[in-house]
């Protein structure tokens, strides 16, 4: 992941977005009639989703937005009954689609709370990603919590392990070759290896 952090001025990909690249073109996703990426608010996301697939729908983990109306609810209104019923009803507009009424609401708390104007322009800066009834009519998913929960599984559970460091290069080997076998593409990635040695030679 550290690779992602390269410049949007480089005019080499990163590391990381290759990586996506190749794995997009085995899987045929450039080809597919209806293509989605879906994340979380980090610009980097979205600036290689362009770069990489400018046709794809892009869409905001639902409840990446959500946290967010939550973290500022808890600071207008502490944990109070009030504050829990604001959270709701904010994240219900957001569901609905009513982003409008949404930062309507926000607007009343912008003079005392300046985590509320933070709010306001992270969904205006993402508003077209945040059209969850169209999403779903198209029946694309919302949530990252499933890569999310695989990633923790796959990755997570064999790096995470008592007495474990690693370092980047080796953590990347271990987790190439986790991610090899759990794809049953194991001697694949052995046969690529070879033929990658051979070449060198």
């Amino acid at each position: 992941m550290e690779s992602a952090a390269t410049l949007d001025t480089s005019p080499e990909l990163s590391e990381f977005a290759a990586r996506v690249q190749r794995e997009a073109s085995r899987r045929g996703f450039t080809e597919a009639q209806c293509q989605a990426v879906l994340g979380d608010g980090s610009a980097w996301i979205w600036n290689t989703a362009t770069e990489l697939f400018p046709q794809a729908t892009q869409i905001l983990d639902r409840f990446h937005a959500q946290e967010h109306l939550s973290q500022l609810g808890k600071v207008i209104y502490g944990d109070s009954p009030e504050g829990k019923q604001w959270i709701q009803t904010r994240s219900d507009e957001l569901d609905e689609g009513h982003l409008q009424s949404l930062v309507e609401a926000l607007r009343g708390h912008t003079g005392s709370y300046r985590e509320a104007r933070d709010c306001i322009h992270y969904i205006w800066k993402n508003r077209r990603r945040m059209r969850y009834p169209k999403i779903h009519q198209q029946d694309f998913c919302t949530a990252t919590g499933v890569v999310e929960a695989g990633c923790k599984v796959v990755i997570g559970t064999r790096l995470q392990r008592a007495g474990r460091h690693w370092t980047v290069k080796g953590a990347n080997a271990i987790i190439a070759l986790r991610c090899s076998k759990l794809s049953g593409r194991f001697e694949g990635f052995w046969e690529r290896r070879s033929e990658r040695k051979q070449a060198a030679a």
